[in-house]
């Protein structure tokens, strides 16, 4: 690991010692460079070229990660900002977990990198679709301009629970999750 991953990280320890995220949308530092970290569409995080053998250092690094209004990703300290390459979506999510039905249900998945998210107006669900072949790509948002693209598995489960609904009538099919609705495809 290079000198500037291994300062990263003593940074982010002693950021977190609190138990809680850094407050890094509080930090502005100047750009410090770019740096040789990439996050592959498969969740995999990059070093050099490499991925990160150990896991404990991605889920590190996602608590200073921010997308900002550029489009681009940054890892922030409060005296450093580096840019990193994600090809998709920073994070993934996975293991999708539904408590009750219809508009009481509460859909719930977890990251890649250990972070369970509640769907619902702090971590609103949205479904597009890749340019390139016109597959679907739900994303939940999850903080600072990060999202969580939901694997495979996940969208299957998702799509067992879509439910009819109109929306300025015509019918959306969509899912429910604490009280709101989220549209997943036209009828």
């Amino acid at each position: 690991m290079s000198q500037d991953t291994k300062r990263l990280e003593e940074q982010v320890k002693a950021a977190r010692e609190s138990g809680s995220l850094p407050p890094v949308e509080k930090w502005n530092p100047e750009l410090s460079g770019d740096i040789d970290i990439r996050i592959g569409r498969d969740g995999t995080w990059y070093h050099e070229g490499k991925p990160m053998q150990r896991e404990a250092v991605p889920r590190l690094f996602a608590t200073i990660l921010r997308r900002e209004e550029d489009g681009e990703y940054y890892l922030i300290t409060p005296v450093e900002k580096w840019r990193i390459q994600v090809e998709d979506t920073p994070l993934l999510a996975h293991t999708l977990e539904v408590e009750g039905e219809g508009e009481q249900q509460l859909l719930a998945v977890t990251t890649n990198v250990g972070e369970k998210l509640l769907l619902g107006s702090e971590h609103p669900l949205e479904v597009g679709v890749y340019q390139s072949d016109g597959s679907p790509r739900p994303v939940v948002h999850v903080r600072r301009g990060l999202e969580a693209r939901l694997v495979t598995a996940a969208y299957y489960e998702l799509a067992d629970l879509l439910v009819e609904r109109n929306v300025n009538g015509s019918p959306v099919l969509g899912v429910w999750s604490g009280g709101e609705f989220f549209e997943v495809s036209n009828g």
